[in-house]
């Protein structure tokens, strides 16, 4: 056990200014985590905390994590995609996430019933990675273009050269950012934001 996890659960992830409050939503939503923390710790991996939540790694590689939302606490499997998913739990959080998968719940009950399943779930995810397996990047033709992308392109076609030398990691990290804009001008603002890291041959974390 992770004392550092035991705070969190406590306290809250400390992210935001909501820690420590009722409002924080791992305060909200704390059965639901130590319901599935007491299951996590049942694999025998390694306890760490990764972006202010729990997370479950074998020989460091990360295997699952626990998070918690409004509406839901989460099992977040690094490579879920890959998992038989026999029950059908598994949810794909965006339709552009292409290897994690997430199970889902309101209830602390729900968990405790689900056990079984939720820890072959676990075994499942530690053999994987045991194996060597791994999730299959989409190909960058595979991500959307956005329409304001194109026409930016068209207007500038220094700028296609440039998006065109960048790595294909680049060129997804960039479209995918672009695409989960929901409205038109905020996808526009992404791109003009973004323009000179492009021209300089850099990616969205760079």
């Amino acid at each position: 056990m992770n004392p550092q996890v035991d705070t969190i659960l406590a306290e809250g992830c400390g992210r935001c200014k909501l820690v420590g409050t009722p409002q924080c939503r791992i305060i909200i939503r704390n059965a639901e985590m130590k319901a599935l923390r007491e299951i996590a710790l049942e694999t025998g991996l390694d306890e760490e905390v990764k972006w202010g939540f729990p997370a479950y790694t074998f020989k460091k590689k990360n295997i699952f994590m626990l998070g918690s939302f409004k509406e839901h606490s989460t099992v977040m499997f690094f490579k879920g995609a890959l998992l038989s998913d026999p029950e059908q739990l598994l949810v794909q959080p965006t339709e552009n996430t292409n290897s994690g998968r997430q199970l889902r719940f309101t209830h602390a009950k729900e968990i405790l019933k689900l056990k079984k399943t939720i820890l072959s779930y676990f075994f499942e995810a530690i053999e994987l990675e045991k194996t060597g397996a791994k999730v299959e990047a989409k190909k960058t033709s595979e991500y959307p273009m956005p329409d304001e992308l194109k026409n930016k392109f068209k207007e500038l076609p220094e700028l296609k050269a440039a998006f065109e030398k960048l790595t294909p990691g680049r060129q997804r990290g960039y479209l995918l950012h672009f695409s989960q804009a929901k409205q038109s001008a905020t996808r526009l603002s992404r791109i003009e934001k973004c323009m000179e890291a492009i021209f300089n041959g850099k990616g969205m974390n760079d």
